[in-house]
C-alpha cells in the first residue's frame, strides 16, 4: 500500500468518519442481538457469538471499501482482526477484575473499547481518503 500524501480529500475523510461512525452505530449496537451482547462476554461459548459480531463490521466496513476504493476491500477482514481482538480483550478483562455497570471501572472499560475501535475507523477513514485523493 502507498504511504499517505501529504494532503487528503477533506469531503472524503469527512465522509469516511461519517460512514465508519454509522458503520459502528449499527454494527455494534442496532444490528447486535442480546445473544450476542451477552454471549460474546462469557467465560466458555463466547467463540461464535464474537465472531458473528467481528465479522459482521467485517463485512461492512469490506462492503464500504468495495464500493469506494475495491482494491482496499481486505481492509474488512483487518476489521473483522482488530474488533475480535479489541472486544475479546474487554471481555477477559471485565471478567478478571469482576466488573459490571455498577462500578467505575466497567465504563473505563468500555469507554477504552469504544475509544480503540473509534480509533481504528479514524484510520480507516484515512485511508479511504488518501486512496481517492490520489
Amino acid at each position: 500500500m502507498p504511504s499517505l500524501p501529504d494532503t487528503i480529500s477533506t469531503p472524503w475523510i469527512m465522509w469516511g468518519i461519517a460512514l465508519f461512525l454509522l458503520k459502528h452505530l449499527a454494527a455494534d449496537f442496532v444490528l447486535q442481538t442480546r445473544w450476542i451482547a451477552v454471549g460474546k462476554q462469557h467465560r466458555k461459548a463466547w467463540l461464535l457469538p464474537l465472531t458473528l459480531h467481528a465479522g459482521l463490521h467485517g463485512a461492512m466496513t469490506g462492503l464500504i471499501f468495495s464500493v469506494v476504493a475495491p482494491s482496499l476491500a481486505w481492509i474488512g477482514l483487518v476489521d473483522f482482526l482488530v474488533h475480535f481482538a479489541i472486544d475479546r480483550a474487554k471481555a477477559v478483562l471485565q471478567s478478571r477484575l469482576g466488573l459490571d455497570a455498577a462500578k467505575t471501572g466497567f465504563w473505563w472499560l468500555l469507554g477504552t473499547d469504544q475509544t480503540l475501535h473509534h480509533l481504528t475507523h479514524l484510520g480507516f477513514a484515512t485511508v479511504l481518503a488518501a486512496s481517492r485523493t490520489l
